[in-house]
């Protein structure tokens, strides 16, 4: 059985997680080969939520597939398509299919997606979803209405400590923490110069700090990165060390710079 994620976040040793990407299309075989390979060297799944606004199988049917082949999971939650009723009800079903892992998200633009004349929602922003949480532990709903049942999750979200400027995403961050956010997840890690002043500043706050790493495999994945993936930036001279990489070494270089 794996060990539930608020446990690994308790514990002294080195978490990690890894996201998964459910796929465009009812066809779970890739899906599942990665949640396969996965599950016993990693502390939890992230399963992405409609990631950069393109449509594909539910963030909560790939957390069920998560659990049925024994591992632990981490729901992700925008708040981009579904108002505070979707959401509240999403969140019932999780705790009732032992999900108890959250991270809350606002959502990209539906501009970066592949449906651009969607309607985005934002009834409720990261934050306040972080909130609406907490409320519901404590046996109400977001009218006030007693809950038959409760919930309990361990609950995170976001931050982009590569933001320029920063100060916009430190106020941010110490609003998810006064939400009930437990850890908060990183956006891609580039330039640990950034990386470090957002973590002299984090560790005032009693919080596990996630720090993503997105492996880089070649110079045009890192330029399409750069264009079109809200809150990552690869530094010039990484994507000019991966251009510079002798033929069928891209990937290693990749996994050198990681």
């Amino acid at each position: 059985m794996p060990t539930p994620f608020k446990e690994a976040l308790a514990s002294d040793k080195f978490v990690v997680t890894s996201e998964v990407a459910p796929p465009k299309g009812t066809n779970l075989d890739k899906f599942k080969h990665h949640i396969e390979l996965l599950k016993d060297k990693v502390d939890a799944m992230n399963v992405t939520d409609h990631q950069s606004s393109v449509m594909r199988y539910p963030s909560l049917g790939g957390c069920l597939m998560v659990k049925e082949l024994g591992g632990e999971v981490i729901l992700q939650m925008t708040c981009r398509d579904r108002n505070r009723l979707a959401l509240q009800g999403d969140l019932l079903f999780a705790s009732s299919r032992g999900i108890q892992n959250v991270l809350c998200l606002t959502g990209d633009s539906v501009l970066l997606g592949d449906h651009k004349e969607a309607k985005s929602v934002f009834d409720l922003d990261s934050s306040q979803l972080l909130a609406s949480i907490r409320i519901m532990e404590k046996g109400k709903d977001l009218g006030g209405n007693e809950l038959e049942g409760g919930v309990s999750f361990c609950a995170g979200a976001i931050v982009t400590p590569e933001a320029d400027p920063l100060e916009p995403q430190l106020i941010k961050f110490e609003k998810k923490i006064d939400a009930g956010a437990e850890f908060i997840q990183t956006q891609a890690v580039y330039d640990l110069d950034k990386f470090k002043e957002f973590m002299d500043y984090a560790r005032q706050f009693y919080v596990k700090i996630l720090s993503v790493v997105i492996l880089l495999t070649s110079a045009p994945m890192a330029r399409f990165m750069n264009k079109n993936i809200a809150g990552v930036f690869v530094p010039q001279d990484l994507v000019d060390e991966l251009a510079a990489a002798p033929k069928g070494q891209a990937l290693a270089k990749g996994i050198e710079i990681a």
